[in-house]
């Protein structure tokens, strides 16, 4: 099974953002800053996002369910897209991750767990694929470790770090920020989660949560750009 020659919808009005591969869009652009973005102590008193639910959240584990989410993935063509890797704690020590990648749909999210096989190949697929188009947040780094482990680029990504930059926003804003900034609710992101070892052969129901959630965001918030007229659809 090869993803990324599937005939998957092309984000054809999106394409433009994109940046090419190894490439973020509007990196090194200068933009001035106009907008500040709500700090964690403003966010923590809005609303709360409603992210997926567990039973929204799927664990592909054998070739037949990767492959069935890779359909999914690519019929949709559009998917939130994050990375999880072990943290390191010690300097010098390496950092062998990903070790998790999540695709989030509209309804749901997928949860790729690299030490299965199956699940890697998939992933890795899909990661190189121009037939999906990957959206998130400071997806550099998850560049740097992809490259690393897998020897591939992440093809078709579209980083909303630089994209809100562009639109006036200070760099790196992140998803809490954005969520914050334009859908006025507070996104918690857990910080004994992000430092947990995303390396277990079974993940917890947290660390599900915590990994569908952070790509289901990045799409919510390139939806919400779209509605207010400051992105083509």
């Amino acid at each position: 099974m090869n993803p990324s020659e599937s005939h998957g919808p092309a984000s054809s009005s999106l394409d433009a953002y994109a940046g090419s591969p190894g490439s973020d869009a509007g990196e090194n652009a200068g933009e001035k800053t106009l907008f500040v973005a709500p700090t964690k102590a403003e966010t923590a008193g809005l609303p709360a996002f409603q992210g997926l639910s567990p039973d929204q959240i799927y664990v592909p584990r054998t070739r037949a369910e990767c492959q069935k989410a890779a359909d999914e993935i690519l019929s949709a063509g559009l998917s939130g897209f994050d990375t999880e890797a072990r943290p390191t704690f010690r300097a010098g020590q390496k950092n062998n991750g990903p070790h998790v990648v999540q695709f989030a749909l509209t309804d749901k999210a997928f949860i790729f767990q690299l030490h299965r096989t199956e699940c890697e190949e998939t992933a890795a697929d899909l990661i190189a694929s121009h037939h999906v188009l990957k959206v998130g947040f400071g997806l550099k780094n998850d560049r740097k470790q992809i490259r690393s482990r897998l020897g591939i680029s992440l093809n078709h990504a579209l980083d909303l770090d630089q994209v809100l930059r562009k639109l006036g926003y200070g760099k790196e804003i992140g998803v809490r920020g954005a969520i914050g900034a334009l859908l006025q609710l507070g996104f918690k992101k857990s910080k004994s989660i992000t430092t947990s070892n995303w390396a277990n052969p079974e993940l917890r129901p947290a660390q599900l949560s915590y990994a569908a959630n952070d790509a289901f965001a990045a799409l919510t918030v390139l939806e919400a750009l779209q509605s207010e007229g400051l992105l083509e659809r």
